[in-house]
């Protein structure tokens, strides 16, 4: 008898493995699915923001039209579906180089004031100067 529900024991635990087995391999490929899909956001919104690459380095728009542009055409364009998104480290580190990316295109290089020379700015000048919450916090917000 006490073989008996040993072997049905086993029999359970087995059971109960394949299906958290089972669970596992299902939650990796919805998150390769989910990284594959923030990839495609990301390069159509490359390809965007090359599109009007002219438009959000040029001098003659103010900072705040280029914003809207930024606004309105290409992030959009990235967040189309994020609602469904779970989101790694590695995705997030991803939507913020690409925000930072398109920033530093709009607001453009700084001089330094000692030497004079013109450099790159910095992600915290970055956050200082647009004003709105990143990328990231957008779609946590919404979660």
């Amino acid at each position: 008898m006490t073989r008996l529900i040993g072997a049905f024991c086993d029999y359970a635990n087995l059971h109960k493995e394949r299906r958290i087995a089972w669970r596992l391999s299902t939650f990796r490929e919805e998150l390769y699915s989910i990284a594959e899909e923030i990839k495609s956001r990301l390069r159509s919104g490359n390809a965007c923001s090359h599109s009007v690459q002219n438009l959000l380095s040029s001098r003659l728009l103010s900072k705040n039209l280029k914003i809207k542009i930024y606004r309105t055409i290409i992030l959009p364009l990235v967040l189309y579906g994020y609602e469904t998104w779970w989101l790694t480290l590695r995705d997030e580190r991803k939507l913020r180089v690409f925000e930072n990316m398109v920033l530093r295109r709009i607001f453009g290089s700084r001089r330094n004031e000692v030497t004079g020379e013109w450099r790159r700015v910095h992600n915290e000048e970055l956050n200082d100067l647009y004003s709105s919450p990143n990328i990231v916090r957008v779609i946590k917000s919404r979660e």
